[in-house]
């Protein structure tokens, strides 16, 4: 576990930031974008959990979403290069445990006619707001590796990810029923 005692460091007061492995980079480091965006949707997903009415399979879900956030970003901020001890990944229980979710929860909701806009509950609206965030920490993770290697598992988890919570946001909306849909031209 970590143990901070100390909150600033004065260590990136220059602009760099060090990596899981030691390592320092600029603070716009893809890497650091990478799973900074992470920390974001994770935020948000917090955010969420204040507006989900104490339901308590709802609450399961999104706190075990945030640990396995933390997860991701630890992974992405440690490098795939050798290390003298095995550093945390992104395992593809994880993944499978997300497409277990969105399946129970799909089988609940009647097929959509339309594109869902964020709304309805408040708890939805907040779930698209993460499920955005955590569609850009995807492209910010693909981006990344392009310029090295990332965790395969990793890549799919952030990107099942968005559909656990998109499908989470119907679910909340009394399954779907005050879901806002697109009416394509409506203020024309």
């Amino acid at each position: 576990m970590v143990q901070l005692t100390r909150i600033y460091t004065k260590g990136g007061d220059k602009g760099s930031t060090s990596l899981g492995n030691g390592k320092r980079v600029p603070k716009h480091d893809l890497r650091v974008a990478a799973y900074g965006a992470v920390d974001e949707t994770n935020a948000t997903v917090g955010l969420v959990r204040l507006h989900t009415g104490g339901i308590a399979q709802v609450d399961a879900m999104l706190g075990r979403i945030q640990n396995d956030l933390f997860d991701l970003g630890a992974d992405l901020c440690t490098p795939e290069d050798p290390a003298d001890y095995p550093p945390l990944r992104i395992i593809s229980a994880q993944v499978e445990r997300l497409e277990q979710e969105i399946d129970a929860l799909n089988a609940e909701l009647a097929p959509l006619n339309s594109f869902v806009l964020p709304g309805g509950t408040a708890a939805a609206a907040y779930l698209h707001l993460a499920r955005t965030i955590s569609r850009r920490a995807e492209r910010e993770i693909t981006a990344l590796a392009e310029t090295g290697p990332v965790n395969p598992q990793a890549i799919k988890y952030i990107n099942r990810l968005s559909d656990h919570l998109f499908v989470l946001s119907r679910h909340v909306n009394d399954r779907g029923a005050g879901d806002v849909l697109w009416v394509p031209g409506k203020n024309r």
